[in-house]
């Protein structure tokens, strides 16, 4: 699929995500309609089984496209939070799971950005944070609520308030990265990642995601409900037959 400032592509069961806009990948509405488009898209492809986001140079996204922003009227601010909700909403909700290859600056959005994914793989050379009171602004993508439920509201205040970019091995210690690794490995141990979890029963993989979802927004019995419920339709597909075959066979699972 062809956009302006991504780039798209699918391989062995894995959908890239390049954020391209150098030097700094700052979002701008064009580039966060993109995002949502290429969400989409991707949610859509019955071929791609994981998707990560990813990007090259000095930042993953360093955050706003603060010269459009300063022209923003109360109105269209909202409308560009309301784009950056939608965009990351769906990165979130989809039912297929997203990895986050960090590699350099993950400010503002693009920390939302990060947060909004599954899992995020930290360069050891990243710079994370959101430093938007520092503009007289709070995140607008996502980012009091998200980063909140992810690392807890104690740690969630202490960033946002102070605006303070922490490097990834703060990240990896707080619980906001799951991996650090060397630079020069990033995209290696990321595709290792994807390939492993694209080589597993993707229906179970999409229940499993939605369990967590769901579950993580309401009670312990509601969510084991959910989860009752999910591992029995399991069973309406043929993954089970396939999977427990190849088990007790000592063979790998094709899945179809």
């Amino acid at each position: 699929m062809e956009f302006k400032y991504l780039i798209t592509r699918k391989e062995d069961g894995i959908g890239w995500l390049k954020v391209n806009r150098p030097p700094m990948n700052a979002l701008n509405t064009e580039l966060v309609l993109e995002l949502e488009r290429a969400m989409d898209w991707f949610a859509h492809e019955d071929d791609v089984m994981v998707v990560v986001v990813y990007a090259e140079g000095k930042a993953f996204v360093a955050g706003a496209d603060i010269a459009e922003m300063s022209k923003f009227t109360p109105m269209q601010a909202r409308e560009f939070a309301r784009n950056g909700h939608r965009a990351l909403g769906k990165m979130a909700g989809m039912d297929k799971p997203v990895i986050a290859a960090v590699n350099g600056y993950a400010l503002g959005g693009g920390c939302e950005i990060a947060i909004a994914c599954d899992i995020r793989v930290l360069a050891d050379t990243v710079k994370i944070g959101q430093p938007e009171v520092n503009l007289g602004l709070i995140p607008g993508f996502g980012g009091t609520q998200r980063l909140a439920r992810l690392v807890g509201p104690g740690i969630a205040k202490e960033l946002i308030y102070t605006a303070d970019a922490i490097d990834a091995g703060e990240a990896y210690r707080i619980g906001l990265a799951n991996k650090v690794v060397p630079a020069d490995q990033l995209m290696a141990t990321v595709t290792d990642m994807a390939r492993k979890i694209a080589a597993k029963g993707p229906t179970a993989v999409k229940l499993a995601k939605a369990c967590i979802n769901l579950g993580q927004d309401t009670d312990l019995a509601t969510g084991n409900s959910y989860e009752v419920e999910a591992f029995g339709v399991c069973f309406s597909t043929n993954e089970p037959a396939v999977g427990t075959s190849a088990f007790l066979a000592k063979q790998k699972p094709v899945w179809k």
